[in-house]
């Protein structure tokens, strides 16, 4: 791709990491447009025409599963790589369904963020050769459950046979690596 076209939208409502990003990424070569919210995204996304689509899950409003789609109506031709501090097996599924080339967790270097949408143009996925860890298949199993009671901490306990309070401190944890 010509480097004068290559275009990346950032999404994630953490500027820190948003600025260390497009300093990496100009230094790269590419034209940056920072957001930090999905709907700032959504009302910039036509006018910038990204090539690139970096988006966080978590942000304050709209969740980045739910500007995915608006994001990928507005520029068709852009690839999409969800980079998320909170992944999950069932927000992984539902990125992928909606269009995303590719889904990362946080914390992910430029290099792995450019592989990333790389992996996804050629279709060949990375495959995992070390198995799960007992604690990260717990914790996407609760976030799966989350997601199913929408997001009702109660009713997420109740479904999991656990004490509401016990929830609520697994889900403050950040995610457990492989």
């Amino acid at each position: 791709m010509n480097e004068s076209l290559q275009r990346i939208l950032l999404v994630d409502d953490d500027t820190v990491f948003t600025e260390v990003m497009t300093r990496g990424l100009q230094r790269r070569g590419f034209t940056t447009l920072a957001c930090d919210s999905g709907d700032e995204a959504l009302a910039n996304c036509s006018v910038f025409n990204p090539s690139h689509i970096l988006l966080d899950l978590n942000m304050p409003g709209s969740s980045g599963l739910i500007a995915l789609p608006q994001l990928l109506a507005l520029a068709p031709t852009a690839r999409l790589v969800v980079l998320t501090g909170y992944s999950s097996i069932a927000t992984a599924v539902e990125a992928t369904r909606a269009g995303a080339v590719n889904y990362l967790c946080k914390p992910a270097s430029i290099d792995e963020i450019l592989q990333a949408f790389e992996v996804g143009e050629d279709h060949s996925a990375a495959v995992p050769t070390d198995p799960i860890s007992v604690e990260r298949l717990e914790w996407e199993h609760i976030q799966r459950i989350l997601q199913d009671q929408h997001g009702n901490i109660s009713a997420t306990a109740r479904a999991l046979g656990m004490h509401r309070r016990t929830l609520q401190r697994k889900l403050h944890k950040r995610p457990v690596k492989k």
